[in-house]
């Protein structure tokens, strides 16, 4: 069959959106494979469909580059909020289901989208590191030296550790800056370093708040750089949740085209 898509990226990560709004899409998971692999596919780090959705503007169906269904991806989510947007599917301000549940999200000025994220109850301490789920479950661990960290090597060791090699956990390397932070993330279903991870900065963001920094402030907002660009976190720090989490960042057209499956 030939599949006609669009290629879309968030600070680096790019992905794969497949138009299921008028015909439904059936896609295997080799085909994902195919399609996301570099060398022989289109490339990318996932693959989205949009679909109409009864009671919301769209649904989003998300897979890893592994050909795999996955957890939510937060860069994917707004990449695809931007691509309904041009199609005159949604206005400025959407509603759409992903499978961690239902999502808000605003289009604004210079191809800028602000995604609304899962709210967060529990950061759990893992001696000197963090685990939390932000939509997807994400390790994060402080660290002095990050442009030289071998990512790919550290993140693997954690990622198929005992307690997480049957499902899996995305890991972020974190270093606070001046104004903010770095992050960079080995990810599940990839298997290797992306230049961005959204749900990953938000799991950054979220602990830098709410472990190292002595103030406590009810409304954060940190600034976040990655391999591929800036984003930043906005959110709303409770008593026992954490909520307003807001990923704000560029979602970006970069082509579009057809490819025979």
């Amino acid at each position: 069959m030939q599949l006609s898509f669009s290629k879309y990226q968030g600070t680096g990560n790019d992905f794969i959106i497949l138009d299921g709004w008028n015909s439904e899409i059936s896609i295997s998971a080799e085909q994902v494979k195919y399609c996301c692999d570099r060398r022989f596919g289109i490339g990318g780090d996932g693959l989205m469909i949009i679909k109409k959705h009864p009671s919301f503007d769209f649904e989003m169906i998300y897979f890893n580059s592994d050909g795999l269904l996955s957890s939510m991806c937060g860069n994917g989510g707004r990449c695809l909020v931007h691509f309904a947007f041009e199609r005159n599917y949604i206005g400025t301000s959407t509603k759409f289901l992903a499978v961690d549940g239902v999502h808000e999200a605003d289009v604004l000025p210079n191809h800028i989208v602000s995604l609304k994220m899962s709210d967060v109850s529990i950061i759990e301490k893992r001696e000197n590191d963090y685990y939390l789920n932000t939509g997807s479950p994400h390790f994060v661990k402080k660290v002095d030296e990050i442009n030289e960290l071998d990512v790919v090597e550290e993140g693997r060791k954690i990622r198929y550790n005992e307690e997480f090699k049957s499902v899996g956990t995305n890991v972020n390397f974190v270093k606070e800056l001046e104004d903010g932070i770095m992050v960079r993330t080995y990810e599940r279903g990839v298997e290797n370093e992306t230049l961005s991870c959204g749900t990953g900065v938000t799991a950054a963001a979220l602990v830098v708040a709410d472990l190292f920094n002595e103030e406590k402030r009810k409304r954060e907002s940190i600034n976040i750089k990655t391999l591929g660009g800036a984003l930043k976190v906005t959110f709303n720090r409770n008593e026992n949740i954490i909520d307003e989490i807001r990923l704000i960042g560029p979602a970006t057209f970069v082509y579009e085209g057809s490819i025979k499956l």
